[in-house]
């Protein structure tokens, strides 16, 4: 096998940059390299056939984790090779396939709450990151090296349709990967986790393999194995949880016990006399965990030994995040005074529906109230019940073994089990955890503290992971705990024809608590975005099998994310993507929060982290949906999902127009053919938002399709280019962003058109284009830029007229470069006038402004009924 770092080493966006418990990548490759051991994938899963007679050997995926690795190409800036790509995912798959081994690939869904804060940090250094690519293209006019390396534009989405494509099980997370994949691992005793992780060293589930490490010819890698570092750390595997906590990791920030750290380390250096620092800290918060923490397990609360102070709740679900289905962790245990064990989650109690014991009563030391007591059956411990004074029924309480305040447990009407209420130290209000009917595990409720909404957990089907839904505050409502309801519903017409799941959704029972013991009596009701559940458990179905983009997410918490593009901050010429299909967002809002009677002027905003230059993401933008302007408004969602009337898919066609506000093209786009159908509408929009875009443009995207069709992989490969232009680096990823965005809208619709029609392996190269735009730029003949090609040339001026003929509808004509009055940051400068369609009466802040004079954050963004009426006269053929 080939010498590999143990670590990849270039900077990438992808999640396991940077990912999991702080220095334990470094520290396995510099001190504890015995923990690494290669191994072949086609022994491994020999040996798993032998012992598992007829049980196929599987590796579970973090797609996530491999995109670097698989993303191969030697171009990366020019948009994205897709060809090329697709070509080595095939690859990789058919290698597995050939030695008869199963691989199942996840996708990161949704950020959870508590690892925002991380997230955004993460988005912040990639614009800096960015910012030095552009240097450095305007500097030398070439792709800059592998150490600069930027994953493409919408790489992950079109890789889950990719995967899907090549007949793979593929699946997205209903909340981060991770969790996900180690639960599936563990739970389908697979042969391992594939990824780049360090967080895969803390679960406590099947052996985790190197993808960096992984080399495809002979199928051998690393596994890094936990036992060994435990054996190494002289701790063990339950431990594992505490010490990434007090490390560092997605959730506990890194800063939080830097000065507890430093005492173990001082500690430890002076008795070992070492004073290498970097490997040293993790031995030291090792050492103090077996030296001293150990010996006071199950007699001293954590509290009273770690300097938690005010982040006690977030450290404890940082250790509970580690806790698999079934798993326990005994730095929960609580044997002082008789209080109730935390099981699994922090704050869980396992409630048996079927036991019949009796409940005694004890008296609470502090408010002389008597209290009923419940018994866990494991434990033996005794856990006080308190009574709703509404539904009359026993309330466990769980105990705070700090504040000593109880903390309710309601009841779940259906199942009869217990569902916890967790106290949070700061707001002291009760946190409900939402109990799974099968696999008994309290899954805890957590509140966002900014927002103050609390996100109920419920759990998935198949993984029992918890599952968030987002809670908005309505005044005076108490908050329902959720109860599973499964409903079984065969694919609708026009559903992607692999759809096949049957999903749980969350429903909300009216369930009243009053506080017994002193807490915040009111808990705010949690609710979706949407409450019919037919067309949620849709929308979250779709969503688990990767079908959709985005969709599930807006329907559940009313909150999504689209990380980093290559736009050069400093191109006053160009909108950000996040802007420029913000309308189509919009759109997209009112169709699936709209409802019937009040349209999209009742329905809620949407939370929007896009990032963009001189958006410091403190908060998302507040953006407010914006009504479809095609007849009979916008269109009933039932009705484009549910119904099965063949007739309906050219309503989910008129939809999918409404969407871009390109009714009034209708006939023009249906008379084109496929692929192209679908990129003439995105060319549309593009260049009737932006005025900027010009006719060397647009013959660059069209020529590029058409050429696309008849080249094979090879020769996209050996295509070279004379040097990079900056322009054509982020008109590429511009436009591969509108492809992500007909993704969300074709799912949003009820899939009107197939999504291998916008696939970009199918009408886009990024080094192709690039190619044609350097061409047009030069002022090559259209006949130049279709190579000769009689066919193409007649395509071309087919769809360049359905472009321009639309555009002229929206009163925009595209003209040539030299035939700009004046220069372009004149027109687009921050002193000018709205320079596209979105800078007008755009923000409530600020009307009138250009859309780079806007402040970010916490804008709320109104329906705007502006018209972009272009100032240049004449356009040219």
């Amino acid at each position: 096998m080939p010498s590999l770092p143990l670590y990849f080493p270039f900077q990438v966006l992808s999640r396991s940059s940077a990912m999991g418990v702080r220095g334990l990548q470094g520290f396995v490759g510099s001190t504890c390299p015995h923990i690494c051991t290669v191994v072949s994938f086609k022994e491994l899963a020999e040996q798993h056939r032998n012992k598992h007679p007829g049980c196929t050997p599987t590796i579970v995926v973090d797609a996530m984790c491999c995109l670097r690795y698989w993303y191969t190409p030697e171009s990366w800036i020019c948009g994205g090779q897709w060809r090329e790509y697709f070509s080595a995912l095939r690859d990789f798959v058919k290698t597995f396939t050939d030695v008869g081994i199963k691989l199942v690939f996840f996708f990161d869904g949704m950020v959870e709450q508590d690892k925002r804060d991380e997230w955004v940090k993460r988005r912040l250094k990639n614009n800096r990151e960015i910012s030095r690519i552009f240097h450095y293209i305007k500097s030398h006019r070439e792709q800059p090296g592998r150490n600069m390396f930027f994953i493409p534009s919408g790489l992950a989405i079109f890789t889950r349709f990719a995967l899907k494509t090549l007949g793979q099980e593929t699946l997205c997370s209903l909340q981060e990967a991770d969790y996900e994949v180690a639960s599936y691992g563990l739970q389908n005793n697979c042969l391992g986790i594939l990824g780049e992780d360090t967080d895969y060293l803390i679960y406590d589930t099947c052996p985790y393999f190197s993808i960096s490490e992984l080399c495809l010819e002979s199928l051998e890698t690393v596994m890094l194995c936990r036992e060994k570092l435990c054996e190494s750390l002289d701790i063990s595997l339950a431990d594992l949880p505490l010490l990434a906590c007090l490390l560092g990791n997605d959730i506990i920030p890194e800063g939080m016990f830097e000065s507890f750290r430093y005492k173990c380390l001082s500690s430890y250096t002076s008795v070992k006399g070492n004073f290498d620092k970097k490997g040293n800290i993790i031995l030291a918060v090792a050492d103090h965990i077996s030296k001293v923490l150990c010996l006071h397990q199950g007699e001293k609360k954590l509290e009273e030994m770690l300097p938690l102070g005010p982040n006690k709740a977030l450290f404890y679900k940082g250790v509970a995040s580690y806790l698999l289905p079934g798993q326990k962790s005994p730095w929960f245990f609580q044997k002082s005074k008789g209080l109730v064990s935390l099981d699994k989650e922090v704050g869980s109690i396992h409630s048996d529906p079927e036991s019949k014991q009796e409940v005694p009563m004890c008296t609470d030391s502090e408010t002389k109230h008597g209290v009923p007591v419940c018994t866990d059956p494991e434990s033996k411990q005794g856990v006080p019940v308190c009574t709703d004074s509404e539904t009359k029924q026993g309330v466990p309480v769980c105990t705070d073994p700090e504040s000593r305040q109880g903390v309710p447990v309601c009841i779940d009407p259906e199942s009869n089990q217990g569902v916890p209420m967790c106290t949070d130290p700061e707001s002291k209000q009760g946190v409900p955890v939402c109990t799974d009917p099968e696999s008994k595990h309290g899954v805890p409720v957590c509140i966002d503290p900014d927002s103050k909404e609390g996100f109920a957990l419920c759990t998935h089907p198949e993984s029992k992971q918890g599952v968030p839904v987002c809670t908005h505050p309505e005044p005076k409502q108490r908050d329902p705990i959720c109860t599973h309801t499964e409903i079984k519903q065969k694919s609708p017409l026009g559903a992607d024809p692999e759809f096949k799941l049957e999903a749980v959704i969350c429903t909300n029972p009216e369930i009243k608590q009053e506080d017994l013991v002193n807490m915040e009596p009111e808990v705010k009701e949690q609710v979706t975005m949407v409450s019919d559940p037919e067309i949620l458990k849709i929308a979250r179905a779709h969503h688990v099998q990767a079908e959709s983009y985005l969709v599930y997410s807006i329907m559940s918490s009313g909150e999504i994310e689209c990380s980093n593009t290559l736009e050069d901050a400093l191109d006053q010429a160009l909108p950000s993507q996040a802007f420029v299909y913000r309308p189509v967002r919009q759109r997209v809002y009112s169709l699936l929060l709209g409802g019937d009677a009040g349209g999209a002027s009742t329905c809620p905003t949407v939370k929007e982290w896009f990032v963009y230059s001189g958006n410091p993401l403190r908060r998302p933008d507040l953006v407010r949906p914006l009504q479809m302007n095609i007849p009979g408004g916008t269109p009933n969602l039932k009705l484009l999902w549910l119904n099965q009337d063949p007739g309906l898919q050219a309503h989910r066609l008129d939809a999918l127009l409404g969407c871009f506000d390109l009714f009034s093209s209708r006939e023009e786009l249906q008379a084109v053919e496929n692929p192209f159908k679908a990129l003439c509408c995105l060319l549309i929009y593009l260049f009737v938002q932006v005025d900027t875009l010009c006719l060397e443009d647009l013959h660059a995207f069209i020529a590029q399709a058409l050429c696309l069709q008849g080249k094979s992989t090879v020769q996209l490969v050996d295509l070279q280019l004379d040097y990079i232009d900056p322009r054509a680096v982020q008109l590429g990823s511009l436009l591969v962003r509108g492809l992500t965005t007909l993704v969300l809208v074709n799912s949003a619709c009820g899939f009107p058109w197939r999504t291998s029609d916008f696939m970009p392996w199918n009408v886009f190269d990024g080094k192709l284009f690039h190619q044609k735009y350097l061409q047009s730029e030069k002022g090559y003949s259209v006949e130049a830029l279709v190579e000769q090609n009689r066919s193409r040339l007649t395509k071309f001026h087919a769809l360049k007229a359905v472009v321009c003929k639309a555009c002229v509808k929206e009163n925009r004509r595209i003209v040539s470069r030299q035939h700009w009055r004046s220069p372009q940051p004149g027109r687009w400068g921050r002193q000018g006038a709205g320079a596209h369609r979105m800078s007008s009466e755009y923000s409530r802040a600020g009307q009138g402004q250009h859309w780079r004079d806007q402040g970010p954050g916490n804008r709320q963004y109104e329906p705007d009924h502006w018209r972009r009426y272009s100032s240049s006269s004449g356009w040219s053929n």
